[in-house]
């Protein structure tokens, strides 16, 4: 019998290596096109993603105009040490991320269902106009929507007020109640966004198997039953994926509602002051550059490691709807 000979392993050379590089080329300009209309793209994310990100050392300094950023004295953690102290980073954390695990948790699910209403109605001409009437709200803009809020919650002339007066009730100080502000403030946001929002539920719906349905329908399988065992698992990817990009932004807020909602009445920051308006009002009144930066690059790196965290769990649980 012949002895059996084994090859050495396959060994990369120059002319491999240059082989790689001319097929990497040549699929750069095979895609020039597709690269042409991401260009717009990629110049956005170096100049307002990448281009400002030395700035963030203003965050461990003591900063002033004379010696510019990177002249000014380092500090090291001494301005996270006075936002840690003074209990307002925990309070704009907490205000935060509560409101938008409520937009999160509330406006999927009321964008799951408005989409599950859509794709019941039969009439075409009916889902289109109702497909626009509940698109319109995102077009509305927060000063608006503040000044809306304004007509009907103002203690001395809103409709609010006017109907409790003339049902013989108290006029109500909604704008010195703290408490009352998550609530209006997340119906304010859910109002502008829940039917923009529900598109692409729909779109998943619209884009399902339709010999799924029918053979359900054979079977005799209700309405309910259809949307249980057959839509509902079928959302399962988009729910996850939209989950996992919503937590992205997490630790941002919706700083245009915010802001016009509340502006600057000190009377209800316990319960609406978030890290953008809090940024904003260090910024303006206080032209205090160092605590705004910590507290930026805080809310970066807090949201960076959730979403790692986060997609580290799902990819545990199903590799298929990890983001990475």
């Amino acid at each position: 019998m012949a002895a059996r000979t084994t090859e050495p392993p396959a060994i990369s050379t120059p002319a491999a290596t240059r082989s790689g590089s001319a097929s990497f080329w040549k699929s750069m300009r095979h895609s020039k096109v597709l690269l042409v209309m991401c260009l717009p793209a990629i110049v956005f994310f170096l100049v307002f993603a990448y281009g400002p990100m030395p700035g963030a050392y203003i965050a461990f300094t003591n900063f002033n105009y004379r010696d510019g950023i990177f002249g000014s004295p380092f500090v090291g953690l001494r301005n996270f040490e006075f936002l840690v102290k003074s209990g307002q980073l925990w309070l704009l954390t907490k205000n935060t991320v509560l409101y938008n695990v409520a937009f999160i948790v509330i406006g999927n699910v009321l964008q799951i269902a408005l989409a599950l209403m859509l794709n019941e109605i039969r009439s075409k001409y009916f889902k289109k106009v109702s497909q626009t009437l509940m698109f319109l709200p995102y077009f509305v803009s927060v000063v608006l929507i503040g000044v809306i809020a304004f007509n009907l919650l103002n203690y001395d002339t809103g409709a609010l007020n006017a109907l409790i007066i003339s049902t013989g009730g108290n006029p109500v100080k909604i704008y010195s109640e703290a408490g009352l502000w998550p609530f209006i403030i997340v119906i304010a946001h859910l109002w502008q966004s829940t039917g923009y929002g529900s598109i692409v539920y729909f779109a998943a719906i619209m884009g399902l198997d339709t010999s799924m349905f029918e053979a359900a329908a054979i079977d005799g399988a209700s309405a309910w039953q259809r949307i249980r065992y057959i839509i509902l698992p079928s959302l399962k990817p988009t729910f996850v994926i939209l989950l996992l990009f919503s937590l992205g932004g997490i630790m941002r807020g919706n700083f245009g509602l915010f802001w016009n909602l509340v502006g600057n009445n000190a009377q209800l920051f316990q319960t609406t002051d978030i890290i953008e308006t809090s940024v904003y009002r260090m910024l303006t009144s206080q032209n205090n550059f160092t605590t705004s930066t910590a507290v930026g690059l805080y809310q970066s790196l807090f949201g960076f490691a959730l979403v790692m965290t986060v997609n580290w769990i799902v990819r545990r649980i199903n590799s298929d709807y990890a983001l990475f």
